[in-house]
């Protein structure tokens, strides 16, 4: 454990980024999970909106890094293309 208190608080905030960092990948992989499944029906595209606009928010957020975000979006893109 940390003796310097700025050295605490850090230790605290990392915590709590972490933890909010979690929820944003989880929701991401959900999105990009259900958006792959509906691929061929007729909610995929409204699933794929979804999935996009949360690899958006999550870049923009810095969770994930703008090159991963952009990756994810191609490949998934790639699926559906590839489907149809």
């Amino acid at each position: 454990m940390a003796n310097i208190k700025s050295q605490k608080k850090r230790i605290l905030t990392n915590a709590k980024a972490a933890e909010r960092n979690k929820a944003v990948r989880s929701e991401l992989k959900t999105r990009v999970k259900r958006a792959e499944a509906t691929i061929g029906s007729d909610a995929n595209t409204e699933a794929l909106r979804l999935a996009i606009k949360r690899i958006d928010k999550a870049a923009a957020k810095g969770v994930i890094h703008k090159n991963a975000a952009a990756r994810k979006k191609s490949r998934l893109l790639q699926k559906v293309r590839a489907a149809s």
